[in-house]
């Protein structure tokens, strides 16, 4: 990685970053220089833009919140960079609900709809305020950090406007706007701590959680172009995961990280990034439910449980876990589980279909996992009702069978509990349905042999107007079938 360009100055300012400098006093830089640098470079701007393929989706998730939140000015952050260490960032990625509202994920920005009209009818009008194109005149394109040269071409606010679909401004002049502002507001919190501060007189943290809260709850719904999204994030994976089955051999002879890099290397190429951390849990770590350290050893014998995501590049991620056989043959316990688990699987994916109350999916799954454990003796003389009714099964199943899926993993978050896991399924709606069984490996309340086993079969399911459609449904689930799929990608 390059050091930035470092001026010729004393000793005691040689080490201090060009990106820290402000307000135009870049040290040692000679006037000749300075005045080189601004001319001599083509003009790049692009013109004639088409816009987005998702601008007339965000536009129509504009003018809902508009019409929630009528008169009132409504401010949504994407966020800015994060250090990772001294002077390094960490990867950007924008706010869920900047990106969900404008289909832009550049640092810094800001949406904001100012009430058109005085009436509860007249709507609001949008602007996206951003960072415009590096100044040469000043030289900060490439005297500061985050200057163009450092960093690569952001787009012109006039070539955002095109694209968008938009009107757009300089960002920095935001600020100062907000201060000034009069009226009711709310923020989405927790991403700009600039924009939180312009706004602190001006706006209370439940009225902007009421605003958190109706944008998480505008996702449980996706439109056409999140399903696409949703279904291209899915197919990468399964690529990823084929990807992760070819090179076993070489995770045996090094760690768990073989297969996180492996998998990485798809979701880069296809995507975004991953989703969230990817868990290539071998043997006894798949009973820890987020296994995300992966320096483990992959050993023949042993099952590996892969849950990971591709995140498309419109920030759309899957969710996905597969139990696989390391060596490729389940062994005749490992198999017995992970049947029960696939069976409970079975039940859940079943009961997902529109009108259908939320936990459903929950509920039918937890069941059959019940009537396993009761059949194998684990837990005495109880039946199954009764394991239900004082959920005994939850040592061994941990958690929900599934939640809400989209641009976060865990998606819809900050929905209201009667819109979420108290509500009724519509077509649209994008959940996971993934049981698991874990039997730790120092529980003495199992037999030994069970002790080290965790399997967990989860898939993204889209409600349908007459059922479900199983998004991640390319990759096999059936024991049988798992085993002949990864013999067939081992040649």
């Amino acid at each position: 990685m390059s050091e930035e360009l470092t001026p010729e100055t004393p000793k005691a300012t040689e080490a201090e970053p060009i990106k820290q400098r402000k307000n135009g006093l870049y040290p040692g830089i000679s006037d000749e220089l300075a005045e080189n640098m601004k001319s001599g470079w083509a003009d790049t701007e692009l013109h004639g833009l088409e816009p987005i393929a998702q601008a007339a989706y965000t536009a129509a998730r504009r003018a809902a919140l508009s019409a929630r939140f009528p008169g009132e000015r409504l401010v949504v952050p994407a966020g800015n960079l994060k250090t990772r260490s001294n002077d390094t960032e960490y990867a950007f990625r924008a706010s869920t609900e900047y990106a969900y509202l404008t289909g832009d994920r550049t640092q810094d920005s800001v949406l904001v709809l100012e009430p058109a009209g005085s009436g509860d009818e007249a709507g609001h009008e949008a602007t996206v305020y951003l960072l415009p194109r590096s100044d040469r005149e000043n030289g900060e394109f490439w005297l500061d950090g985050q200057g163009e040269l450092w960093v690569g071409r952001r787009h012109s606010l006039a070539e955002a406007e095109q694209l968008l679909g938009i009107p757009a401004k300089d960002v920095r002049e935001l600020p100062a706007a907000l201060t000034e502002a009069t009226g009711p507001v709310r923020n989405v919190r927790g991403h700009d701590a600039g924009i939180e501060a312009a706004l602190s007189d001006k706006v209370t943290a439940e009225r902007d959680e009421e605003l958190r809260v109706f944008l998480s709850e505008a996702r449980l719904v996706k439109d056409a172009f999140e399903v696409a999204e949703l279904e291209k994030a899915c197919d990468a994976t399964a690529r990823g995961f084929e990807d992760v089955v070819k090179v076993l051999d070489k995770a045996e002879a090094t760690s768990e990280r073989y297969i996180e890099g492996t998998f990485f290397l798809r979701a880069r190429v296809e995507g975004n990034d991953i989703g969230y951390g990817s868990i290539c849990a071998a043997g006894a770590h798949a009973t820890t439910l987020h296994w995300v350290r992966n320096d483990g050893a992959v050993r023949a014998g042993d099952l590996l449980l892969l849950d990971a995501g591709v995140e498309t590049t419109e920030l759309y991620t899957a969710d996905v876990t597969r139990t696989l056989p390391i060596n490729g043959s389940f062994t005749p316990l490992q198999r017995k589980i992970y049947d029960a688990v696939y069976e409970a699987q079975e039940a859940g994916i079943a009961a997902v279909k529109p009108g259908a109350a939320y936990r459903d999916f929950h509920d039918a799954a937890q069941r059959v996992l019940a009537e396993k454990l009761v059949e194998w003796g684990l837990l005495g003389d109880l039946s199954v009702e009764k394991v239900l009714e004082l959920g005994l099964q939850r040592r061994w199943t941990l958690h929900g069978t599934g939640h809400m899926l989209g641009m976060d993993v865990h998606d819809c978050a900050a929905a209201r509990t009667e819109s979420y896991v108290n509500g009724i399924l519509e077509p649209g709606v994008c959940l996971t349905v993934e049981p698991g069984l874990y039997f730790q490996a120092d529980d003495l309340t199992v037999p030994e042999e069970y002790r080290g086993i965790g399997v967990r079969i989860e898939d993204d399911i889209l409600v349908t107007e007459d059922g479900n459609r199983n998004l991640s449904g390319t990759l096999p689930r059936r024991a049988d079938d798992v085993e002949a799929w990864m013999a067939r990608l081992k040649g």
